[in-house]
Protein backbone atom coordinates (compact mmCIF):
# COMPACT_ATOMS: atom_id res chain seq x y z
CA UNK A 1 0.00 0.00 0.00
CA UNK A 2 2.86 2.47 0.80
CA UNK A 3 4.68 2.12 -2.66
CA UNK A 4 0.91 2.01 -4.16
CA UNK A 5 0.31 5.98 -2.63
CA UNK A 6 3.80 6.53 -3.55
CA UNK A 7 2.93 5.93 -7.13
CA UNK A 8 -0.47 7.29 -7.52
CA UNK A 9 -0.32 10.66 -5.51
CA UNK A 10 2.27 12.53 -7.99
CA UNK A 11 -0.51 11.55 -10.41
CA UNK A 12 -3.09 12.90 -8.70
CA UNK A 13 -1.49 15.90 -8.26
CA UNK A 14 -0.41 16.11 -11.90
CA UNK A 15 -4.22 15.37 -12.81
CA UNK A 16 -5.33 18.26 -10.78
CA UNK A 17 -2.75 20.67 -12.21
CA UNK A 18 -3.55 19.95 -15.63
CA UNK A 19 -7.52 20.49 -14.99
CA UNK A 20 -6.41 23.81 -13.11
CA UNK A 21 -4.14 25.28 -15.82
CA UNK A 22 -6.92 24.55 -18.47
CA UNK A 23 -9.61 25.91 -16.51
CA UNK A 24 -7.39 29.01 -16.19
CA UNK A 25 -6.70 29.14 -19.93
CA UNK A 26 -10.64 29.11 -20.68
CA UNK A 27 -11.13 31.91 -18.29
CA UNK A 28 -8.27 33.96 -19.72
CA UNK A 29 -9.95 33.21 -23.10
CA UNK A 30 -13.07 34.52 -22.34
CA UNK A 31 -11.70 37.54 -20.11
CA UNK A 32 -9.56 38.42 -23.41
CA UNK A 33 -12.98 38.62 -25.45
CA UNK A 34 -15.12 40.52 -23.16
CA UNK A 35 -11.88 42.65 -23.02
CA UNK A 36 -11.81 43.08 -27.19
CA UNK A 37 -15.60 43.47 -26.75
CA UNK A 38 -15.34 46.31 -24.52
CA UNK A 39 -12.67 48.04 -26.74
CA UNK A 40 -14.97 47.63 -29.67
CA UNK A 41 -17.65 49.71 -27.47
CA UNK A 42 -14.65 52.23 -26.60
CA UNK A 43 -13.66 52.40 -30.49
CA UNK A 44 -17.52 53.12 -31.68
CA UNK A 45 -18.55 55.60 -28.49
CA UNK A 46 -16.14 57.22 -26.75
CA UNK A 47 -13.04 56.32 -28.57
CA UNK A 48 -13.89 58.17 -31.91
CA UNK A 49 -16.07 61.25 -32.63
CA UNK A 50 -19.77 60.64 -32.21
CA UNK A 51 -22.05 60.28 -35.25
CA UNK A 52 -25.05 62.81 -35.31
CA UNK A 53 -28.04 61.21 -34.50
CA UNK A 54 -31.30 62.18 -36.13
CA UNK A 55 -33.67 64.28 -33.48
CA UNK A 56 -37.34 64.38 -33.65
CA UNK A 57 -38.44 67.54 -35.97
CA UNK A 58 -39.51 69.15 -33.25
CA UNK A 59 -36.48 69.35 -30.99
CA UNK A 60 -34.28 70.71 -33.95
CA UNK A 61 -36.63 73.66 -33.67
CA UNK A 62 -35.81 74.23 -30.09
CA UNK A 63 -35.08 77.67 -30.94
CA UNK A 64 -33.87 79.75 -33.97
CA UNK A 65 -32.35 82.58 -35.45
CA UNK A 66 -34.13 85.02 -38.10
CA UNK A 67 -31.39 87.11 -39.52
CA UNK A 68 -32.44 90.20 -42.29
CA UNK A 69 -29.79 90.56 -44.51
CA UNK A 70 -28.60 91.81 -47.47
CA UNK A 71 -26.47 89.90 -50.52
CA UNK A 72 -23.31 91.75 -49.50
CA UNK A 73 -23.46 90.78 -45.30
CA UNK A 74 -21.22 88.34 -43.69
CA UNK A 75 -22.79 85.99 -41.90
CA UNK A 76 -20.93 82.90 -41.51
CA UNK A 77 -19.87 83.75 -37.94
CA UNK A 78 -23.82 83.04 -36.89
CA UNK A 79 -22.68 78.95 -37.66
CA UNK A 80 -19.62 79.14 -36.57
CA UNK A 81 -19.73 80.74 -32.89
CA UNK A 82 -23.60 79.71 -32.52
CA UNK A 83 -24.23 76.07 -34.15
CA UNK A 84 -27.26 74.79 -31.43
CA UNK A 85 -29.08 77.65 -33.60
CA UNK A 86 -30.48 77.23 -36.33
CA UNK A 87 -29.34 80.25 -38.57
CA UNK A 88 -32.68 81.61 -41.14
CA UNK A 89 -30.74 83.95 -43.02
CA UNK A 90 -33.12 85.95 -45.17
CA UNK A 91 -31.31 87.39 -47.99
CA UNK A 92 -33.99 90.11 -48.87
CA UNK A 93 -32.11 92.09 -52.43
CA UNK A 94 -31.20 88.72 -53.79
CA UNK A 95 -35.07 86.98 -55.77
CA UNK A 96 -33.14 83.31 -56.19
CA UNK A 97 -31.77 82.80 -51.85
CA UNK A 98 -33.19 80.28 -50.36
CA UNK A 99 -34.96 82.47 -47.97
CA UNK A 100 -35.90 85.29 -49.60
CA UNK A 101 -38.92 88.06 -48.88
CA UNK A 102 -41.75 89.18 -51.45
CA UNK A 103 -40.50 92.74 -51.60
CA UNK A 104 -37.25 94.79 -50.46
CA UNK A 105 -39.47 96.99 -48.41
CA UNK A 106 -40.04 98.29 -44.76
CA UNK A 107 -36.36 97.29 -43.39
CA UNK A 108 -36.07 93.97 -41.15
CA UNK A 109 -40.35 93.88 -40.76
CA UNK A 110 -40.39 92.32 -43.89
CA UNK A 111 -37.86 89.46 -43.41
CA UNK A 112 -39.98 89.44 -39.82
CA UNK A 113 -42.92 88.75 -41.04
CA UNK A 114 -42.46 86.66 -43.72
CA UNK A 115 -40.36 84.16 -41.45
CA UNK A 116 -43.85 84.36 -39.02
CA UNK A 117 -45.99 84.07 -42.15
CA UNK A 118 -44.15 80.72 -43.57
CA UNK A 119 -44.02 78.99 -40.21
CA UNK A 120 -46.79 79.62 -37.87
CA UNK A 121 -47.93 76.31 -37.71
CA UNK A 122 -44.84 75.14 -37.27
CA UNK A 123 -42.74 77.71 -35.09
CA UNK A 124 -39.71 76.86 -32.38
CA UNK A 125 -39.41 77.03 -28.74
CA UNK A 126 -37.96 80.21 -29.25
CA UNK A 127 -36.88 82.84 -31.85
CA UNK A 128 -34.19 85.54 -32.09
CA UNK A 129 -35.29 88.34 -34.36
CA UNK A 130 -32.38 90.54 -35.41
CA UNK A 131 -29.81 91.88 -38.21
CA UNK A 132 -27.29 90.01 -39.78
CA UNK A 133 -24.25 91.65 -38.86
CA UNK A 134 -21.76 90.96 -36.03
CA UNK A 135 -20.61 93.98 -35.30
CA UNK A 136 -23.25 97.07 -35.52
CA UNK A 137 -24.40 99.77 -33.23
CA UNK A 138 -27.58 98.54 -32.82
CA UNK A 139 -26.09 95.55 -30.09
CA UNK A 140 -26.04 96.43 -26.79
CA UNK A 141 -22.29 95.80 -26.11
CA UNK A 142 -18.94 98.05 -25.35
CA UNK A 143 -17.70 97.55 -28.69
CA UNK A 144 -21.55 96.57 -30.37
CA UNK A 145 -20.27 92.62 -30.71
CA UNK A 146 -23.34 90.94 -31.32
CA UNK A 147 -22.24 87.46 -30.55
CA UNK A 148 -22.13 88.41 -26.22
CA UNK A 149 -25.76 89.37 -26.77
CA UNK A 150 -27.07 85.94 -27.89
CA UNK A 151 -24.44 83.86 -25.89
CA UNK A 152 -25.96 85.87 -22.73
CA UNK A 153 -29.39 85.56 -23.23
CA UNK A 154 -31.63 83.68 -21.14
CA UNK A 155 -34.28 81.68 -22.07
CA UNK A 156 -35.61 81.38 -18.67
CA UNK A 157 -36.69 85.29 -18.60
CA UNK A 158 -37.92 85.03 -22.12
CA UNK A 159 -40.27 82.04 -21.66
CA UNK A 160 -41.56 83.91 -18.50
CA UNK A 161 -41.83 87.60 -20.22
CA UNK A 162 -42.81 85.61 -23.62
CA UNK A 163 -40.64 88.82 -25.30
CA UNK A 164 -37.63 90.55 -24.10
CA UNK A 165 -35.68 93.34 -26.13
CA UNK A 166 -32.16 92.31 -27.22
CA UNK A 167 -30.97 96.04 -26.28
CA UNK A 168 -31.07 96.97 -22.70
CA UNK A 169 -29.65 100.67 -22.85
CA UNK A 170 -32.29 103.16 -22.54
CA UNK A 171 -30.78 105.11 -25.61
CA UNK A 172 -32.68 105.05 -27.93
CA UNK A 173 -36.21 104.71 -27.17
CA UNK A 174 -36.91 105.78 -23.63
CA UNK A 175 -38.81 106.36 -22.36
CA UNK A 176 -40.42 108.46 -24.81
CA UNK A 177 -39.15 107.92 -28.51
CA UNK A 178 -42.80 109.28 -30.21
CA UNK A 179 -45.31 111.41 -29.59
CA UNK A 180 -47.64 110.45 -32.17
CA UNK A 181 -49.16 113.71 -33.85
CA UNK A 182 -52.78 113.27 -33.53
CA UNK A 183 -56.04 114.12 -35.87
CA UNK A 184 -56.39 118.10 -36.73
CA UNK A 185 -52.24 118.78 -35.02
CA UNK A 186 -50.55 120.82 -37.42
CA UNK A 187 -47.81 118.26 -39.25
CA UNK A 188 -44.02 119.47 -37.88
CA UNK A 189 -41.27 119.26 -40.29
CA UNK A 190 -38.01 117.88 -39.19
CA UNK A 191 -36.07 114.29 -39.29
CA UNK A 192 -37.42 110.60 -39.69
CA UNK A 193 -38.46 110.74 -36.28
CA UNK A 194 -40.74 113.40 -36.57
CA UNK A 195 -41.90 112.61 -40.26
CA UNK A 196 -42.73 109.26 -37.86
CA UNK A 197 -44.73 110.86 -35.54
CA UNK A 198 -46.72 112.79 -38.71
CA UNK A 199 -47.54 109.72 -39.68
CA UNK A 200 -48.31 107.19 -36.80
CA UNK A 201 -51.61 107.44 -35.62
CA UNK A 202 -52.85 106.96 -39.49
CA UNK A 203 -50.79 103.87 -39.09
CA UNK A 204 -51.31 102.60 -36.02
CA UNK A 205 -54.99 102.64 -37.07
CA UNK A 206 -54.61 100.46 -39.96
CA UNK A 207 -52.27 97.72 -38.37
CA UNK A 208 -54.41 97.96 -35.33
CA UNK A 209 -57.77 98.96 -35.86
CA UNK A 210 -59.51 98.21 -32.50
CA UNK A 211 -56.75 99.88 -30.37
CA UNK A 212 -56.37 103.37 -29.28
CA UNK A 213 -53.40 105.32 -30.34
CA UNK A 214 -51.16 105.60 -27.42
CA UNK A 215 -49.74 109.37 -26.43
CA UNK A 216 -46.34 108.09 -26.48
CA UNK A 217 -44.40 105.29 -27.42
CA UNK A 218 -41.36 104.44 -25.51
CA UNK A 219 -39.15 101.15 -26.00
CA UNK A 220 -35.55 100.32 -26.74
CA UNK A 221 -34.76 100.58 -30.45
CA UNK A 222 -33.49 98.45 -33.06
CA UNK A 223 -36.01 96.34 -33.53
CA UNK A 224 -34.23 93.28 -32.27
CA UNK A 225 -35.75 90.86 -29.91
CA UNK A 226 -36.37 87.22 -28.69
CA UNK A 227 -39.68 85.62 -28.51
CA UNK A 228 -41.58 82.87 -27.45
CA UNK A 229 -44.29 80.76 -29.73
CA UNK A 230 -47.05 81.08 -27.63
CA UNK A 231 -46.47 84.85 -27.33
CA UNK A 232 -46.29 85.10 -31.37
CA UNK A 233 -49.74 83.01 -31.45
CA UNK A 234 -51.26 85.55 -29.04
CA UNK A 235 -52.49 87.29 -32.85
CA UNK A 236 -53.80 85.25 -35.20
CA UNK A 237 -52.47 84.70 -38.66
CA UNK A 238 -54.20 87.20 -40.01
CA UNK A 239 -53.01 90.10 -38.10
CA UNK A 240 -50.04 89.67 -39.55
CA UNK A 241 -50.53 89.04 -43.17
CA UNK A 242 -52.39 92.36 -42.60
CA UNK A 243 -48.60 94.25 -41.35
CA UNK A 244 -47.42 92.73 -44.35
CA UNK A 245 -49.58 93.79 -46.57
CA UNK A 246 -49.74 97.19 -45.10
CA UNK A 247 -45.92 97.06 -45.73
CA UNK A 248 -46.11 96.12 -48.85
CA UNK A 249 -49.09 98.45 -49.89
CA UNK A 250 -47.89 101.60 -47.86
CA UNK A 251 -46.27 104.61 -50.05
CA UNK A 252 -44.29 105.34 -47.08
CA UNK A 253 -40.57 105.11 -47.26
CA UNK A 254 -38.95 102.66 -45.69
CA UNK A 255 -37.24 104.74 -43.35
CA UNK A 256 -40.27 105.61 -42.15
CA UNK A 257 -42.90 102.40 -42.31
CA UNK A 258 -39.67 100.63 -40.64
CA UNK A 259 -39.59 102.84 -38.11
CA UNK A 260 -43.40 102.38 -36.92
CA UNK A 261 -42.87 98.70 -36.77
CA UNK A 262 -39.87 98.55 -34.94
CA UNK A 263 -41.79 100.44 -32.47
CA UNK A 264 -44.54 97.99 -32.72
CA UNK A 265 -43.01 94.75 -32.23
CA UNK A 266 -43.77 94.97 -28.23
CA UNK A 267 -47.38 94.81 -29.23
CA UNK A 268 -47.42 98.54 -27.48
CA UNK A 269 -48.18 96.79 -24.10
CA UNK A 270 -44.64 96.71 -22.92
CA UNK A 271 -43.38 99.84 -21.56
CA UNK A 272 -40.20 100.91 -20.41
CA UNK A 273 -38.78 99.96 -16.68
CA UNK A 274 -36.77 102.43 -14.65
CA UNK A 275 -33.13 102.91 -15.67
CA UNK A 276 -30.48 101.18 -13.91
CA UNK A 277 -26.41 102.81 -13.39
Amino acid sequence: MTDLRRHVRPRTVLFVLCALWVLYAVRQLDSGDQQNHALENFDKGFGTPAKSVSRPQEKMRYKELVVASLSSDATSWLAEYLPDWKANVYVVDDPNASLTVPKNKGRESMVYLSYILDNYDDLPDYMVFMHSLRYQWHNDDPIYDGLPVLQNLQLPHVRAEGYANLRCAWVLGCPEEIKPVKSGEKKREGDSRVQTENEYEKAFLELFPNATVPDVIGVSCCAQFAVTREKIRERPQADYERYRQWILDTTLSDAISGRILEYGWHSMSITCSPSRS
